[in-house]
C-alpha cells in the first residue's frame, strides 16, 4: 500500500466549517488478504479444481442481473437460443444492500436454490463469497475457464476477484473516474479546464459568482466518497492484512477534499441529488459543466436519452484531477462482477454465458454503456466511441490513461463503504451539515463497520 502523505495543503478553509492498473495490483494484496481461512473448494479433486453437483447439459441456468445488466442477458438468449435460461432482476447489490450475501445466505441454509450466475455492482464480494467449507464462487482458474481467455483481461483487473491467487470473478467493466466537462459550456463561458483540485475549487467558485444554477459535481450518492476521497488519495478505507484495516480521516488529503466539498456545497454548484434521480435530469440537463465520476456516465448519463441526453460533440472526458504538484489519481465506482455458482448443475452453460457477456462484442461493444474490462472488447468500444463522435477532445486516450492511474491506497474489505457513507454522512450533508465537521464520525462509522466484520483496526 501507498503509504499516506502528511504534510498539509493550502486548501481554503469553507465558510461553513467551524474547524497503474497499479491500483488493482495493490488492490490483489488487499483482497488476497481479505478474509482468514481460505476455502478449500479449489483442492478438490476435480477437472475445475472444485467439486462439482452431477451435470446435466439440459439443465436451466438461473442468471440475476440488475436492471442496467438485462441487456447483456437478453443479448446472450438471442445469440444462443439453444441455452436455457432464466432471467432473474435484482438491485445487483447497488449501493452496498447486501442483498446478494443475504440471498445467498438464506440459501446455504436451505441447502437449495442458489442461482447459476450472478452480476454484482459490489467488487469486494469476493472477500466472502469465495470463503467458508461450502463457499457460493466458482474458482475460475483452476481448470474451469482457459487461462488463455482470463489472460484477455486488462491487467489488473481481476485483481479485486483474486483471493490467494485464486480468480473467482469475472469483471464486467473498468469504472476509474475522469473529470467529464461539458466543452461547449467552457468555450460559452471562457473557462478552462482545472487540472488539480485546486483549480477545481477556484472554478466552482467563479462559476457559482457568474453563472449560479450550473454545477461542477455531485454528491448525492453512495459511492460519491469513491469519487472525491479514493481520487484524492485519502486513507480512509485500507485494508492492511487478513485481519487488519485503517481508517484516517484526520489524514491531510481526507480535511482538504472536504473542505473542497463543504465550499463548493456552501456556493451551489454541488449536485446533492442523485445523478439517477429525476430530479437531477431535470434541474441539471444543459447546467452540468463538469461531474467528476466513472467512465461508466459516458452511456449511463450523458448519451442516455432518458438521462442528460447531451448534444453530440459537447462533452469531454479530462483526466483524472491532481494534488497541485503531483500526478493524477483516480478512484473507481463499481465496474461491476460475474460469480458462477459452484453448486450450478450446467458449468458449461454458464461458462459460455460468462464468456459472451464480458468479451463478446454484441453486447460489451455494441450495448454495453462502459468500458469492458475484457481488452480486446475495451479497444473496440473505444473505438466505437471515436468513430461515432459523440464525445469530443481526448476521449480514448484519457480513458485509457485513467484506467492505469486508480490509486492503490483503497481496499476492498469486507464491508461496503458505500453503505457506510449513504447511512453515516449522506442524510447530514443534505441537511447542512459541514462534511469537515463529520471526518470523525464517519471514521468511527466505518471503523464499526469493520470491526463487526472481524477487522481489528490499525
Amino acid at each position: 500500500m501507498s503509504t499516506p502523505q502528511t504534510r498539509e495543503r493550502s486548501t481554503r478553509i469553507p465558510k461553513r466549517s467551524v474547524a497503474a492498473l497499479t491500483v488493482l495490483s495493490a488492490s490483489m494484496l488487499a483482497i488476497t488478504a481479505c478474509t482468514p481461512g481460505a476455502s478449500t473448494a479449489e483442492e478438490a479433486d476435480s477437472e475445475y479444481g472444485f467439486a462439482t453437483v452431477e451435470q446435466k447439459s439440459d439443465a436451466p441456468i438461473t442468471v440475476w442481473v440488475d436492471a442496467s445488466r438485462q441487456p447483456a442477458a437478453d443479448a446472450f438468449v438471442a445469440a444462443n437460443p439453444d441455452v436455457p435460461v432464466n432471467i432473474e432482476t435484482y438491485d445487483g447489490g447497488a449501493d452496498g444492500s447486501g442483498s446478494f450475501q443475504t440471498k445467498v445466505q438464506a440459501f446455504d441454509q436451505a441447502g437449495s436454490g442458489w442461482p447459476d450466475v450472478v452480476f454484482s455492482t459490489q467488487n469486494n464480494d469476493a472477500a466472502w463469497a469465495s470463503q467458508g467449507s461450502d463457499p457460493f464462487a466458482a474458482p475460475l482458474n483452476k481448470g474451469y475457464f482457459e487461462q488463455s481467455f482470463l489472460d484477455g483481461f486488462t491487467e489488473g483487473a481481476l485483481a479485486p476477484l483474486t483471493v490467494d491467487d485464486t480468480v473467482y470473478g469475472l469483471r464486467n467493466d473498468l469504472a476509474p473516474t475522469v473529470t467529464w466537462y461539458d466543452q461547449s459550456l467552457m468555450d460559452e463561458f471562457g473557462y478552462s479546464v482545472p487540472t488539480t483540485w485546486e483549480e477545481y475549487q477556484e472554478l466552482g467558485e467563479k462559476v457559482a459568482a457568474e453563472h449560479p444554477g450550473y454545477i461542477v459535481g455531485g454528491v448525492g450518492d453512495a459511492f460519491a466518497e469513491e469519487i472525491y476521497f479514493w481520487g484524492a488519495k485519502a486513507p480512509v478505507n485500507t485494508v492492511v492484512d487478513a485481519n487488519t484495516f485503517s481508517s484516517d480521516t484526520s489524514d491531510p488529503y481526507a480535511k482538504n477534499m472536504a473542505a473542497i466539498i463543504d465550499d463548493l456545497l456552501d456556493a451551489g454548484v454541488l449536485a446533492q441529488e442523485s445523478v439517477f434521480s429525476p430530479e437531477f435530469v431535470q434541474k441539471y440537463t444543459g447546467k452540468v459543466l463538469m461531474l467528476p465520476g466513472p467512465v461508466w456516465y459516458s452511456g449511463a448519463l450523458f448519451s442516455n436519452p432518458d438521462s442528460l441526453n447531451a448534444k453530440p460533440g459537447t462533452i469531454a472526458a479530462g483526466l483524472p484531477l491532481a494534488w497541485e504538484g503531483e500526478e493524477p489519481a483516480a478512484g473507481n465506482v463499481g465496474g461491476g462482477t460475474w460469480f458462477i455458482s459452484q453448486h450450478s448443475a450446467n458449468l458449461d452453460a454458464a461458462k459460455k454465458f460468462l464468456e459472451f457477456v464480458t468479451s463478446d462484442e454484441r453486447y460489451q461493444v455494441d450495448l454495453a454503456p462502459g468500458l469492458p474490462a475484457h481488452k480486446a472488447a475495451a479497444d473496440k468500444w473505444l473505438a466505437k466511441q471515436a468513430e461515432g463522435g459523440f464525445f469530443t477532445g481526448d476521449f480514448t486516450e484519457n480513458v485509457s490513461a485513467a484506467s492505469a492511474q486508480i490509486w492503490d491506497g483503497w481496499g476492498y474489505p469486507r464491508f461496503s463503504q458505500e453503505a457506510v457513507w449513504a447511512k453515516t454522512v449522506t442524510p447530514k450533508l443534505a441537511a447542512g451539515e459541514s462534511l469537515v465537521d463529520l471526518l470523525p464520525e464517519w471514521q468511527k462509522a466505518i471503523e464499526n463497520e469493520a470491526q463487526v466484520n472481524g477487522y481489528t483496526i490499525k
